[in-house]
């Protein structure tokens, strides 16, 4: 579904109330009046909700995490048979502490990173079988970030893929394995 014009900037204030959300000690009454106002929100937007497959989050590439709240806002650099590009950064929403990426984040980069992969690679829609990451460095918030991921090897419906996050400066602050299996006729 393609996006609206607005929809982007729609989505990137939302990130901004996320990272405000977990960097903020603010009052009561402030707290009560930014419930209020999120709740009209809510009563704003819940008459165009849609099902799944019908809203434009994660179907606009152009936009940082393809327009979807939950998906690290990125931008493709990248995309063919050899694989995907990303950067980007985490925000403070990701915060796990000390000024790092929480743990959890990361394997959510990976994952989202190796669908695209097997999409720039032709091959048919697959689900995650495994996904393993290593954790080489301490990966920072607020810093500029590269991902590239590749599918190493096929194996019938079995693709095995390879990621790599690094600074800007190419030092590995991560690697991850996964192993994405083709649908059967069918599947979903």
């Amino acid at each position: 579904v393609k996006a609206g014009p607005n929809y982007g900037t729609f989505v990137d204030t939302f990130r901004r109330l996320q990272d405000l959300m977990v960097s903020t000690h603010a009052p009561d009454d402030v707290i009560d009046r930014a419930i209020a106002q999120t709740e009209a929100l809510i009563d704003l937007l819940e008459p165009y909700e849609v099902p799944e497959g019908r809203s434009p989050a994660g179907f606009n590439v152009e936009l940082p995490g393809r327009g979807s709240a939950l998906l690290l806002p990125w931008k493709i650099e990248k995309f063919g048979e050899d694989g995907v590009r990303e950067r980007g950064m985490f925000r403070r929403f990701h915060l796990g502490g000390n000024g790092a990426a929480h743990g959890g984040t990361l394997p959510l980069l990976f994952d989202d990173l190796f669908g695209m992969v097997i999409h720039a690679n032709g091959r048919p829609i697959a689900r995650t079988g495994y996904l393993h990451v290593n954790y080489r460095k301490i990966t920072p918030i607020e810093t500029e970030l590269v991902v590239d991921g590749w599918v190493d090897r096929v194996e019938g419906r079995k693709a095995f893929c390879k990621a790599e996050l690094r600074d800007l400066d190419g030092n590995l602050l991560a690697d991850s394995e996964a192993l994405m299996i083709q649908l059967l006729p069918g599947q979903q």
